[in-house]
C-alpha cells in the first residue's frame, strides 16, 4: 500500500480503533523515539564503476549477442555499483540481501547461451524482486520485518518462476516499507525493521514513497535495469513517480499471484518497474504464465512488439481531476499539452464518483483480506519462522518494539486481528460494494460514457522531506490517483512526466481490466514525445 493511500485511510481508522491506539500507546507500541535516525547525507556521490550508464534491456541483450559483456560481468557490475552506492557513498539502502548464488547462475546462463542460444530477450539480465516475493534459494522473504529475518521459502513466487524460466537472474531483493505500508497509518514509507530506511537518488532527504520503495529506488539509480514490486493500491505507480521511473501495476489476476506475501487478494498483484515504457513491457512479458494457455489482453507478438509504431494521434483520453487531491499542476498541465500536441483529444474533466466511499469500503476489505491472507500464507512456513498468524506477529512485534517499532506501531495490524472471517456478511458486501463503486460506477462507466480509450491523471505530488518522528503524515505526503483502478483491479502504468524543484513527478494511464497493451502503447508513445527522465546526482536536498 503506497503513503498517500495510508494516509487517507488513517482518517477512516482513527474512529474505529481509537481504544486499540491508546492501548499500543500505554504499552509503548507506537513510541517517536529519534534514536537510531540516519547519518546526514552527503551532498553529491560519483561513482567510477566502468561502463556507467543506464542501460536498457535491449542494450544489455545486445551487448550479450554480441560477446561485449557476459551474465556473469552484468552480475558483478551491478552487485559492485549497488554495494558503492548502497552500502557507501549516499546510502541508498535499497537493496537489502544479494543473491549468494547470482555469479553461478549467470555463468550457466552464459555457457547455456553459447551452446543452445538465449530462451528470449530476459537471458542472462539481472532483475531485483521486491522482499515479499518467495524465492525457493538462500534469499530470504521477509516483507522487510525482523519477525521474518532469515526465513527462506520452499517455493519460488509464480512470477520468479516464470522469469527464472525466461532466462533472468535474480540478482537480490529489495527494501520496502515494512509489511507493504500496512502496519500503521503513521509509518515512514521506504522503512523497514529489516533494512532500515531507503532514500530517494534525486534527493537524499526526500522519501521513495512506497511500499515497493528499494525496487523503485534500484531502478532509478541504475543498480539493475529493472526490478519487481508488487501493489495493493499505489505501491507499485507511486515510488515509480517519485523516483523518476515507469512502473506498471497490471489487472489482478493478469500475474500469478501465489508466493507473495500479502496483504489482500482482491487487490494485490506483483508488476514490473523500468526506465522505459520498452524495458517495462518486456519485463511483464517474462513475467506472465504462457502455460496457463490464452493470455487475456496479451498482443499475438508481445506486449513489447506492441509498441512499434505507438501513437497518440486520434486518440480520446479522459482527464481526471477529482482523483489525486491537486489541480492544475505545471506539471501535468505540460504533460496534458504533450498529449494535445502528439493528435490526442482530452475530455477534460472526466469525474470519477463516489471516491469517498470507495476508500472508505476499501480500507475495511483490506482489513478482513489482511488477517485471512497473512495467516494463510504464515500457516505454511517451516519451524525456523518465529511466527504462523496475524496474532504471532503483533506479539512479536510488542516483544520487540524497541528494534521493529522505534517510530510507528501497528495499529492496522491490531485493527485486523479483531476481523471475523471472510464468510461475513458485512465484508462479503463491503467487496460487492467496492467493485460497483470502482467499476460499474466509476472506471467503467467513465470509459464508455465519454467513448475514451484510457483516463490520465497526475500519479503524486513529488517526493516530500522524510520524517522518521512523524512520518509520511507529518510530512506533508500528497494524494494520488492510484484507488479507483487499484480497487476495481485494473491496470495503472505511471511515466517520467516532468519535474519540480529538481524532484520527479509521473502521469498515469489507466483504464478497463486486460488494458496493459493499450495503456503501455500510449505511454510509450508520450515518453518518446516528451523525453522528460533524466538520472539522478545523488543530491543532498531538493534544489
Amino acid at each position: 500500500m503506497s503513503t498517500t493511500r495510508r494516509r487517507f485511510l488513517a482518517a477512516t481508522l482513527a474512529s474505529a480503533t481509537a481504544p486499540l491506539a491508546a492501548s499500543a500507546s500505554a504499552s509503548g507500541d507506537t513510541s517517536r523515539a529519534r534514536a537510531g535516525s540516519p547519518p546526514r547525507p552527503r551532498s553529491r556521490f560519483r561513482s567510477d564503476v566502468e561502463d556507467e550508464h543506464e542501460f536498457t534491456l535491449d542494450a544489455l541483450r545486445r551487448g550479450m549477442e554480441s560477446g561485449r559483456w557476459t551474465a556473469a560481468r552484468l552480475v558483478r557490475y551491478y552487485r559492485e555499483r549497488g554495494e558503492r552506492l548502497d552500502a557507501a557513498g549516499p546510502q541508498l539502502n535499497s537493496v537489502v540481501e544479494w543473491n549468494p548464488d547470482a555469479d553461478q547462475i549467470a555463468r550457466d546462463l552464459d555457457r547455456e547461451r553459447r551452446h543452445q542460444g538465449a530462451r528470449g530477450p530476459l537471458h542472462g539480465i539481472p532483475i531485483l524482486l521486491k522482499d515479499n516475493l518467495d524465492t525457493a534459494d538462500r534469499l530470504a522473504t521477509t516483507a522487510g520485518s525482523l519477525a521474518l529475518a532469515g526465513v527462506r521459502a520452499r517455493a519460488d513466487a509464480g512470477v520468479v518462476r516464470q522469469l527464472r524460466a525466461a532466462g533472468a537472474v535474480i540478482l537480490g531483493k529489495t527494501n520496502l516499507s515494512e509489511w507493504a505500508n500496512i502496519r500503521s497509518p503513521r509509518s515512514t514509507s521506504g522503512w523497514s525493521s529489516r533494512g532500515g530506511l531507503t532514500r530517494n537518488p534525486y534527493a537524499l532527504d526526500r522519501n521513495t514513497s512506497g511500499s515497493s520503495s528499494g525496487s523503485a529506488v534500484a531502478v532509478a539509480a541504475n543498480l539493475s535495469a529493472a526490478a519487481v514490486g508488487t501493489e495493493t493500491d499505489g505501491s507499485i505507480v507511486s515510488p515509480s513517480s517519485v523516483n523518476g521511473i515507469v512502473g506498471l501495476k497490471p489487472t489482478v489476476g493478469l500475474l500469478s499471484g501465489s508466493g507473495i506475501i500479502p496483504i489482500a487478494h482482491s487487490q494485490d498483484t506483483a508488476g514490473p518497474m523500468g526506465r522505459t515504457v520498452r524495458d517495462v513491457a518486456l519485463l511483464l512479458e517474462g513475467m506472465v504464465d504462457g502455460s496457463a494457455g490464452v493470455i487475456r489482453g496479451r498482443p499475438e507478438r508481445g506486449y513489447a512488439a506492441a509498441l512499434d509504431g505507438a501513437s497518440l494521434a486520434g486518440v480520446r483520453l479522459g482527464v481526471v481531476r477529482n482523483a489525486h487531491g491537486f489541480d492544475r499542476d505545471p506539471v501535468i498541465e505540460q504533460a496534458l499539452a504533450v498529449l494535445r500536441s502528439e493528435g490526442a483529444t482530452l475530455v477534460d474533466p472526466v469525474e470519477l464518483p463516489n471516491g469517498g466511499e470507495v476508500g472508505g469500503t476499501e480500507f475495511q476489505i483490506l482489513m478482513w483480506e489482511l488477517k485471512a491472507d497473512l495467516d494463510a500464507y504464515l500457516s505454511h512456513l517451516g519451524p525456523e519462522s518465529p511466527v504462523h498468524s496475524l496474532a504471532d506477529v503483533i506479539e512479536f512485534n510488542q516483544t520487540h518494539r524497541q528494534r521493529v517499532m522505534p517510530y510507528f506501531g501497528q495499529e492496522h495490524l491490531i485493527f485486523a486481528a479483531a476481523k471475523g472471517p471472510l464468510t461475513e456478511p458485512a465484508y462479503l458486501t463491503a467487496l460487492a460494494t467496492a467493485k460497483r463503486l470502482a467499476r460499474d460506477e466509476g472506471l467503467d462507466a467513465a470509459l464508455r460514457r465519454h467513448q475514451v480509450e484510457a483516463l490520465v491523471a497526475p500519479t503524486g505530488g513529488p517526493a516530500w522531506k522524510t520524517d522518521l518522528v512523524y512520518g509520511d503524515e507529518g510530512a506533508g505526503a500528497l494524494a494520488s490517483s492510484s484507488t479507483f483502478p487499484a480497487v476495481a483491479g485494473y491496470p495503472n502504468v505511471t511515466v517520467p512526466a516532468g519535474f519540480v524543484h529538481g524532484l520527479p513527478a509521473g502521469i498515469s494511464f489507466f483504464g478497463g481490466a486486460w488494458q496493459e497493451a493499450t495503456l503501455l502503447r500510449l505511454a510509450a508513445a508520450f515518453e518518446r514525445a516528451s523525453q522528460v527522465r533524466r538520472a539522478p546526482q545523488f543530491l543532498a536536498t531538493a534544489g
